[in-house]
């Protein structure tokens, strides 16, 4: 063999380890769900603009047994279901869904009650909600669900679902293969005292939710991930920008909160497309065979994935092909964005505007210049 297909040997049999190791955790008995819970709660869902869809979601019952209050915090009163209350908020952080949630906490009253934070493109349940107080009740300083697409219909949405939901990009891999600080997404917290202070230095940061997991990581406290996932149901999508867009921002803000991991987004998460042309390009049937045992058992995380995820446990199980198509689909997006964001690094669009994007997340503006520069 020639050293460059040594090289993608050795690579794809790196990748075909972490994945194996990532199956072999998924694959272990879940732990039998903890006693239910009826604490009080506030339920906050920050939001801008919400969509046809997100306003439906807003407005949908949540069959929680205990004590619910659940608020709107927005600029202006969406059409809200009954029971729902509306707080108008207009903050001048630049993180707004931040700055909606810390104007929320000074203004409501959260003691005796587990605050709840879920965006509104999350089909909040009953069972979402017990799921995510019930950890910060025992103890947990954090806790947060898995975001799961669902109803993906077209090939961007399918991209989109493939990669949070059928990848080793998801938040349930990504959890049990997290060293240090947890993986953390943003779309579900359930926040503690001590989670809510530190909130409070995060006005400014793009990618609150990693950078609030590495500041409870560093104090010793535990991050929980919920039992039950976070039903995002999804719009139809028919440009690929938009999705593009969204996963650049990702890649640029975990360069800028965990730049040791940026490198491993090509390493570990999207080496098949590479490796297959890699082997095509050189005719090694040595690195052609690894490849296929690396999609083999991505597939079998996929399918891991897909069981853990389900909205029902009576719906049937996905084919194979279906399974394999929905994870290279997210493999080849994610990819995309992590080489679109090696030529953005420094500043990042957010929102309409430009920031420079300093360690930690941490944006500072980019005022436009008399010459017409960017702003």
């Amino acid at each position: 063999m020639s050293p460059v297909a040594v090289v993608g040997l050795a690579w794809a049999v790196l990748a075909t380890g972490f994945s194996a190791v990532a199956l072999g955790r998924l694959l272990r008995p879940r732990r039998a769900g903890g006693k239910g819970t009826r604490v009080p709660v506030l339920l906050l869902r920050p939001v801008d603009a919400p969509t046809e869809r997100e306003l439906e979601n807003l407005a949908q019952p949540v069959d929680y047994a205990g004590a619910l209050e659940q608020v709107v915090v927005s600029p202006y009163r969406p059409r809200l279901g009954p029971g729902v209350r509306w707080l108008p908020s207009d903050p001048p952080t630049p993180n707004r869904k931040v700055g909606h949630l810390l104007y929320a906490l000074g203004a409501l009253r959260t003691q005796g009650r587990v605050v709840l934070a879920v965006d509104a493109d999350v089909a909040v349940t009953g069972a979402l909600v017990e799921a995510l107080a019930a950890p910060v009740e025992a103890g947990a300083a954090l806790s947060t669900a898995a975001p799961t697409p669902v109803g993906a219909r077209g090939m961007v949405a399918r991209a989109v679902a493939g990669l949070l939901r059928h990848s080793h990009h998801s938040f349930l891999a990504l959890h049990a293969m997290s060293a240090g600080a947890k993986a953390v997404c943003g779309k579900a917290l359930g926040l503690s005292p001590v989670a809510m202070e530190e909130l409070g230095a995060l006005g400014d940061h793009i990618g609150e939710d990693l950078e609030l997991a590495r500041r409870l990581h560093a104090r010793g406290l535990e991050v929980a991930l919920a039992e039950v996932p976070a039903l995002v149901p999804m719009e139809p999508m028919g440009s690929w920008r938009p999705a593009v867009e969204r996963f650049t921002r990702w890649m640029q803000v975990l360069a800028s909160h965990r730049p040791e991991l940026y490198p491993t987004v090509p390493l570990l998460f999207t080496p098949t497309l590479p490796l297959a042309a890699l082997a095509a390009v050189l005719g090694s049937w040595e690195l052609a065979a690894a490849t296929g045992v690396l999609v083999t058992v991505r597939t079998l995380l996929s399918w891991r994935l897909t069981v853990l995820t389900r909205p029902s446990p009576s719906l049937p199980s996905p084919g194979a092909l279906t399974v394999a198509t929905a994870w290279l689909l997210g493999e080849a997006l994610l990819l995309m964005a992590f080489l679109r964001s090696t030529w953005r690094a420094g500043t990042v669009t957010w929102r309409g505007r430009t920031y420079a994007l300093e360690r930690g997340g941490r944006m500072a503006p980019v005022w436009p210049e008399l010459s017409g520069g960017p702003g």
